[in-house]
This record gives C-alpha cells, structure tokens and sequence, in this order.
C-alpha cells in the first residue's frame, strides 16, 4: 500500500501507536487536524477494538470520517459500539461466510468442547485459523499426491541431530506444493504460481451499514482489478428528465466565464445554459452526473443567498427554492445544517471547511536600525553589560592583591640602575583586556597570576557560549521579514474594539454565532447584532470588498475554503488569521425524500475515495493561485541582506570614528596646555632673577656662561642640559646685577 501510494504521489502518514495514553494522545492530535480524515488502522484484532473504543469516546465517527479497518477479523468483532455514528467504516473479509465449506466447518467448529479446544462454540473462526487450516489441506494433498505417483518418502537412515543433512525429498515437496489447486478452500481458491506466490484468491471489500452495524459486501479484489459488483443502483435510467440545479456566484465554486472564454469555446448560453460556467462544483457536478447518469441545468438562485428561515418560518435563498420545487438539487458551498437538515436532505459532505477569519494582510515589517542586536533579550544585554564591568574589576582587583602579578620594570631615567614594581592590570587595562575578549581580539597584555588567569579563562568561557548562541540566530533575524498580524484568533477579536467583524446574513455563519453558547462566540454576536452600522453584508464578494478597503479595520468571518481561494487571488492583500472556529461540511442538497439522494451520496463517496474530489480542490484553489505559496520562498535560495538590517552597525562604526576623533583632540588639547605651562614656567625663571627685577636691554655683560660647554664625569648621572642652561643663566644674571650695583 504505502509502495501504491509513493508511486502515485499520495501523501501517506504513518502513526506508530503504543500504550493508551499515547493512542488517545494520537487521536486527540488527529481529531485537532484538519486534513487527516482518511485513516487506516493495521492492527490486530484485541488492539482494533480497543482503538475503536477510543475512537467512539473521543467523537470521531462523525461523517467526515472514513476508516479501513485492514483485520481480515472485523466481521466478527463487536461493531454495537459503531451502530449510531456517521463515519464511514470499510473492512477487508477473506473468509466468505455463504461458503458451503465454510459453514460445514462452522458448524462442525461451533459443536466441539470449548474446554479441549479454546475458542470452539462460542465465535466464528479468524482469519489465522482458517488459513491454518487451509494450509493444513495444501500439506495433506501434496503428500497424497506424492504417494500416489509412487514416490519413495521413506527415510534410508534413522534420523540424527549429528552431522545434519538437508533432506533429499526438498524440491520434489515443493513440485507437489505447487501443484496443489482446493477450490473450496476456508480462505476461497488455493493455487500457487511457479515461485511459490498464491495466484487467483479473492478479498471481499465490506462496508458497515447503519443501524444495525452489519457488514455489506460492496466490491471485491482479485490479484489486480477492481471489480464494482455492490452497488448496481448507482446507474439510474437517463429518461428520469433534467435535474433543475440551483447555486450561487462564489468563486472558485461556481464562476461566469468571460466574454474571450466563451467566444474561444464557441458557447451560446441560449442554447446551452451550462457552458457560461465554470469552477468547482461545475466540476463536481458532471462527475456525479456522469456516476449516477441524468442531465442538468444550472440556474443561479434568485435572491443571492444561501438559505435561512425568516421570522415567519419561510426559507430563502437555495434552501427555499428546494422545499418549493423551483429545483431538483442545490450544489454550490452549502453547509450542512442541523436547522437545514430537518426541512431539506443533503449528500455525504463532498468538502470539509470551517468558520475563518478574513483580515487585511499587514505590512512586513521591516528591521530596525539595531535589529542585530535582537537575537539576544534586552535583559540579557542588560546583563552581559553588568558582567563585562563586574569582570573588569574583579581582574583588577584580583591583581592588585596578587603578589605575582607585580614586576619590575626600569625607571623613566634610561641609564638609571633603580627598579620599580609595576602593575599591567590597572582599572583602564582591566576594562580594555575583558572588552577584546568579549570581541573575540585579544589583548597586548594577559594575567600573570593563577587568580587573574580563572577571571579571565572563566570570561572567555562566557563569551564563547554568548557569541555562539548570537552568531546562530542573527541570521534568522536579519533576513526573516516579520508580518505582525494584530489578530490571531476568535478571543482577539472580542476584546478589542477598534477592528470591527461580521459575517453575511442569513447564511450558516450567521445561524452558528446565533445559537452559539460559548462566551466569547455569544458577545462577538451581541456586536454584530447591535453595532451601528452594522457590520453584516449581503455577500461575501461585499465582504471581502470592505476588508480590502477597511485599511485593516475590519474582519470579515467566512468558511475557511473561501478564505483560503480569495487569499491566492490578487491583489493577494487578505489572509487567514489563527484556526477554524468550527468543523463543518459542504453537502449537495436535495428535498425532502429524494429518490436520489443515495444514489448520489454514494457518487460523491466513490469520487472522494478515488482522490478525484481532492484533485479538483488542488485545481481550483492552488493550481491556478495568483500569488504563489504563502511566507515562503524558493528552495535554496536565501534572502539578501539590505542596508536597513545592517544600517546600525555602520552607525556604531561612524560613531566610534567620531569619538576617536574627539577623544584625539580632546588629547592633543589637553597636552598641549600641559606643555605650555610648563614653558610657561620655565620662561618665568629664564627671564626673573632672584629679586625679581628685569635686566636692561643695555646690559653690557652678554650670556656668556650659555656657551660654555659643560662636561661631566665618568659615573654622574646625566642632568637635565636646559635645566643646566637655566640654573646658569640665573647664575650669570644674579653675578651681572651684583657687579652694577657694586
């Protein structure tokens, strides 16, 4: 099967169940989804029924629902608990129980001692002991025909567990086994092929029959084909006259052609009224009608609506024109209904949908100046902050107190012989040291010391683990436009008030938040009811109109399967928001004791099965969508990065630029007026004398000590040549002032 279904493309899954908390957990998760409708269960007999069970209690045997039960042992399993639901449930059967053989085996199986022989007199046989039995017959007339032919089966040597051999007789069984052909076998024909394969079997394909619960035989399989022999009354005589069809304009169900269309198909509606459409149900309808065999017209229903009783108790719309016999079917996305089901009768549900929510689809929002810096919270950054300054001075501390991280260095004098303890890890090499490992640069300078060696390895263990874990998603959030929708779900929409929503009168939507019960439900009626203007609209072309045109505030509620059409449609400006509210499904209607009502369920059952209504669906919604897949993009391809997403980098960078060249002026500034005061002074001395007074510009004594050149010996330390200079000038002008006062 899962081979069949790779081959032609149908997505399969596979559910592994185990204990019971895990096989309700499944259920609950397949009842929760919205696709997985078609299951097959492949267990045996006592897990079969116990899944079964869960099924009941978990409500999943509604009519959307269709189980293949594989056990060949469904026929006698308890069905009681399967009698009252709606879900359709087809079972494979092996052993024919209107088999001559296999009653004169009941019988005989029913009359022994269940105490000698477990199972006897109390239930049919299973599959597994009717193939026991059956190839307990195929062993016995192989050997008889082997004995009859006048093969010599006995053994030349008595038998031994040493020196093992295989047996002489292996290929001449199997001639015999092969050869074998019961025709009136438990389990139906017993033939072989030459490889050993059984050829020419039957299986009965069975489906549950409601009330009751019995089992009806409705085709059977034979090695390849297929063959529909259980449902003869599918074909109905074409003399019954046309079949008057009611529907209604709601693409893609049911849409006009254009005037290009029907030039190019060369159609005239006055001669043939079907041609002008297409869609969907246009679709559907040839296919039923080809299955059940009768010819149709379409006409579109004279009020535009769906069908609700007034306050009179009078239906309008497709409902209304079936109960007063203005048409024989209604097919368009008619809901089933528990108020239309007790006036009109409707087909097997042909689509599953649910109540959505249709809102304006928002802007992506485009990344912010610092987005980069969103991979990580705000609080986090708070934190590394505090950490990378709570490191700082922790090193700083830490080698201020350790001895090792002291050492000498030279004095500034270059030939001086004094040595001084120095420290690397001031406050400001501290901050500098744990900023380059944070950016993953480094440092000129590292600890010496055991204890500033853990500070600093245990730093850079922390910014190896932040840096990595940013470096992973900053991909993610630079190049994922993010769509905020201000609506997520029914509850949203009920607390806010600026964003008004409604759905259209006197359709089911309308008829479900009406009997609601469910709070939230009962007070988004309460304003749709009361509002003014109202929200409500006549159709839902208008309600999608007036999202479209609400700049986001207004939503508009609608089955999910025109919301999800409309959405691929340009100007691609709507979208679904959050899940269905409900689970529901589109019917064909009919009136009241339709003498077609089965034939047509069935039509619609085999169409669906066949995958052939699925296939219509992916056509209409999907194949001939105008704006591509939602929120997705091509496979391989990565979204290029634009100036917004990077944009703050560059200003941290222009902004570091910019300081630097402050801090630089600032620097240049600061030593410049360090150095002038220092000349400053200096000048000061080099003009005063001890007293104070100022030489006369006529002074005849020149410098002449500044010519003198100055030795010194071997061993003195070197002095300072201007303050040398200077102490001698003030010398020479003190000696000059004495002698003129002399």
């Amino acid at each position: 099967m899962l081979n069949y279904a790779r081959a032609e493309k149908v997505k399969v899954k596979v559910r592994k169940l185990g204990g019971p908390n895990n096989t309700v957990a499944t259920l609950t998760d397949m009842n929760n989804s919205t696709g997985e409708r078609n299951i097959i269960i492949d267990l045996d007999r006592p897990s079969t029924e116990a899944v079964l069970k869960m099924i009941t209690f978990q409500q999943m045997l509604t009519s959307p629902w269709h189980y293949v039960i594989m056990n060949p042992d469904f026929s006698i399993m308890n069905r009681d608990i399967l009698s009252y639901g709606q879900a359709n449930i087809t079972s494979f059967q092996l052993v024919d129980p209107s088999n001559g053989t296999v009653r004169d085996v009941l019988a005989s199986w029913q009359g022994l001692d269940p105490n000698t022989y477990p199972g006897a007199g109390k239930e049919m046989m299973g599959y597994k002991a009717s193939l026991v039995f059956d190839a307990v017959r195929v062993i016995s007339n192989a050997f008889w025909k082997m004995q009859y032919s006048g093969e010599d089966l006995s053994l030349k040597n008595s038998p031994t567990c040493d020196n093992f051999r295989p047996s002489n007789y292996g290929a001449q069984i199997r001639k015999y086994l092969s050869q074998v052909n019961i025709q009136s076998g438990l389990t139906g024909n017993i033939q072989f092929d030459g490889f050993g394969r059984r050829i020419n079997y039957s299986i009965q394909v069975m489906e549950l029959r409601r009330p009751g619960g019995y089992l009806t035989k409705v085709a059977e399989w034979r090695k390849i084909t297929l063959s529909d022999i259980g449902r003869p009354s599918v074909k109905v005589n074409r003399s019954e006259g046309l079949v008057r069809v009611t529907s209604i304009l709601e693409p893609p169900f049911l849409m006009k052609k254009s005037l290009e269309d029907l030039e190019k198909e060369k159609c005239d509606p006055e001669k043939d009224n079907n041609c002008q459409y297409e869609g969907y149900c246009v679709d559907m309808l040839n296919k039923v009608a080809g299955i059940v065999g009768f010819n149709f017209t379409i006409h579109q229903v004279a009020d535009k609506k769906y069908g609700a009783p007034d306050e009179n108790g009078t239906w309008n719309g497709m409902v209304g024109e079936l109960i007063s016999g203005k048409a024989d079917l209604a097919v368009a996305p008619l809901t089933i209904t528990l108020l239309r089901e007790q006036v009109i009768e409707f087909s097997k549900p042909y689509m599953s949908v649910g109540i959505s929510i249709m809102i304006k689809k928002p802007q992506k929002s485009k990344p912010g100046v610092f987005s980069f810096l969103d991979p990580l919270a705000y609080e986090i950054w708070m934190c590394i902050l505090f950490a990378y300054i709570g490191v700082s001075v922790v090193l700083f501390l830490v080698s201020r107190f350790s001895p090792y991280e002291w050492h000498t260095a030279d004095s500034a004098g270059g030939g001086s012989m004094e040595e001084e303890q120095t420290n690397d890890f001031g406050i400001w090499n501290s901050l500098w040291f744990s900023l380059g490992a944070f950016m993953q640069q480094g440092c000129d300078i590292s600890p010496r010391s055991v204890s500033g060696r853990i500070v600093g390895g245990a730093w850079w263990f922390f910014t190896l683990i932040i840096i990595s874990s940013y470096t992973a998603n900053l991909a993610a959030f630079l190049t994922v436009e993010r769509m905020v929708t201000p609506i997520e779900s029914a509850d949203d929409l009920a607390k806010q008030t600026e964003i008004a929503y409604g759905t259209v009168r006197s359709g089911s939507t309308e008829s479900f938040f009406k009997a609601a019960t469910i709070p939230v439900y009962m007070k988004m009626w309460t304003y749709m009811s009361n509002a003014n203007p109202s929200p409500m609209v006549d159709s839902n072309s208008e309600g999608i109109a007036k999202v479209r045109s609400s700049k986001g505030k207004y939503a508009f509620m609608l089955e999910s399967a025109q919301n999800e059409y409309v959405e691929q449609r340009k100007p691609c400006d709507t979208m679904k928001a959050g899940s269905n509210l409900d689970s529901k499904g589109y019917g064909i209607g009919m009136p009241k004791n339709s003498s077609r009502r089965q034939d047509i369920t069935l039509a619609v059952l085999k169409l669906r099965e066949d995958g052939i209504l699925q296939a219509l669906e992916t056509k209409w919604w999907y194949d001939k969508g105008e704006c591509g897949p939602a929120e997705s993009s091509s496979k391989g391809e990565t979204s290029a990065l634009s100036l917004s997403n990077v944009a703050g980098v560059f200003y941290i960078l222009v902004g570091g630029l910019g300081l630097a060249m402050m801090a630089a002026l600032l620097e240049f500034c600061y030593k410049s007026k360090v150095e002038a005061k220092k000349t400053k002074v200096k000048a000061r001395m080099s003009i005063k004398g001890e007293n104070g007074r100022v030489p006369s510009p006529t002074d005849p004594f020149p410098k002449s000590m500044s010519s003198v050149p100055i030795t010194r010996p071997s061993g003195m330390p070197m002095v300072n040549t201007m303050d040398t200079m200077d102490t001698l000038e003030s010398f020479e002008l003190y000696k000059t002032n004495s002698q003129t006062q002399v």
